[in-house]
């Protein structure tokens, strides 16, 4: 494999067995995915050598269609970041421009579709991690309902957000790719019973598409803006219905967002202290020390970052002014979301606000970092499927165009996806 791209972390392949309908398809895996006797390291110092003595449900899955296990894929640090440049083994380049970074935090598997060295990938999406890498490289990303895909082997970062979602190259495999994954399994308390027939079919005529007014709102690029209002309007062209909704919680979406995510990584990360998971310590130092000693050197900044900022919002004193808040803010945006899918059947806006930006650009300033998962993050907040698909370009980029449906509306957002995807 010539991975010019550093989209791979580890390029062990485990043939397909099989006759299942991915059957000698090559499929990629986030490396915080985890695959039996592969080194799976969530692209961290601290998890440097680990090999999972089992595999993630959805590796099972995939191991039984047929799929050819494909290498693991380069990623932001615990999936802790937008650009995959938080990554302790270098950061992924953008396929589409070399000079830019491929989105985060599954730019691995984004890069590797993009760069044609696999036709599809598993990613996670915790705030926008399958579809901010699919909107920067130009292919397409799901992250499906919260308890539709099993997340057992899935190494936590943020667990009430995160999912498990295909990527590929087309509308047609992310739905093939997505029919592998989806349904119930014993093993994850939060999954559903919810499997997909992978039967997608171009309809989008008679639907009625809400059109958010805060997704066009301050820090949308005016280019990006113009290329999904063209792709709308497509939308329109082949028979779909639109309306202007808002919704007025998602101002509250980001400091909610950040605020649970940081709080769920402290108590996630408090694992990997060198005795359960990391390098052994120092065991001649008081426990204290080398405890701190094995975290300090394992982890990056972002990721050390994202602990305190988790720790301090839970310290006594602050868990109610933090913590509490966010969980109230968390259930107005669903009630919106909820409100809006009544009488619409699907959203639809950019998926990023602006294109991929140049490395080094975002890393610079996490604030600005945080601001870019804007548009994304309030999917995951309200559970629902998102998807992004290709959608012309801005400034020489790929530009995404977003589509939100109801709770376990795939289908209908699959549908609608391959009815534009085949119209343009």
């Amino acid at each position: 494999m010539n991975d010019t791209y550093n989209a791979y972390l580890n390029t062990t392949e485990i043939p397909g067995t099989g006759s299942g309908i991915l059957s000698g398809i090559r499929v990629s895996i986030k490396d915080n995915i985890s695959t039996k006797d592969i080194e799976t390291t969530c692209a961290s110092k601290i998890l440097k050598g680990y090999i999972p003595p089992y595999d993630a449900h959805a590796v099972t899955l995939l191991k039984a269609a047929g799929a050819v296990i494909a290498g693991k894929t380069n990623m932001d640090e615990f999936g802790m970041g937008s650009t995959t440049e938080n990554s302790a083994f270098g950061p992924t380049l953008n396929p589409r421009d070399t000079t830019r970074v491929p989105g985060g935090s599954s730019g691995g598997s984004a890069a590797a579709i993009a760069g044609g060295l696999v036709p599809m990938a598993l990613g996670s999406d915790t705030g926008g991690s399958i579809r901010c890498p699919a909107a920067w490289c130009g292919i397409v990303g799901l992250k499906p309902s919260y308890g539709r895909v099993s997340r057992f082997g899935l190494i936590a970062y943020a667990n009430s957000f995160e999912q498990i979602g295909p990527l590929a190259a087309n509308v047609r495999d992310t739905a093939k790719l997505f029919s592998v994954i989806a349904g119930h399994d014993k093993k994850d308390s939060t999954s559903v019973n919810k499997p997909y027939d992978g039967n997608v079919v171009p309809d989008i005529c008679g639907k009625t598409i809400g059109i958010p007014k805060e997704y066009f709102g301050e820090g949308v690029d005016a280019d990006v803006e113009a290329q999904v209002r063209l792709a709308i309007n497509k939308l329109e062209e082949l028979g779909a219905k639109t309306t202007e909704v808002s919704l007025p919680s998602m101002k509250y979406a980001l400091p909610a967002y950040y605020v649970t995510c940081t709080c769920e990584a402290s108590s996630n990360l408090d694992r990997f202290d060198g005795v359960r998971f990391g390098p052994e310590p120092e065991m001649n130092l008081p426990w204290h020390d080398a405890y701190t000693k094995v975290r300090e050197a394992g982890f990056g900044a972002e990721v050390k970052r994202r602990i305190l900022l988790g720790t301090f919002a839970l310290t006594a004193g602050y868990y109610g002014k933090y913590y509490v808040k966010a969980q109230h803010a968390r259930q107005l945006i669903a009630k919106d979301f909820a409100a809006a899918l009544q009488t619409c059947d699907l959203l639809a806006g950019p998926t990023m606000p602006n294109v991929a930006p140049k490395i080094g650009e975002l890393t610079a300033d996490p604030l600005q970092m945080y601001l870019a998962d804007i548009l994304t993050v309030p999917a995951n907040i309200a559970g629902i499927p998102a998807i992004s698909i290709p959608c012309g370009t801005a400034h020489g980029m790929p530009v995404g165009l977003q589509l939100m449906g109801r709770m376990f509306g795939e289908e209908t957002i699959l549908n609608a996806a391959l009815a534009y995807e085949e119209a343009v």
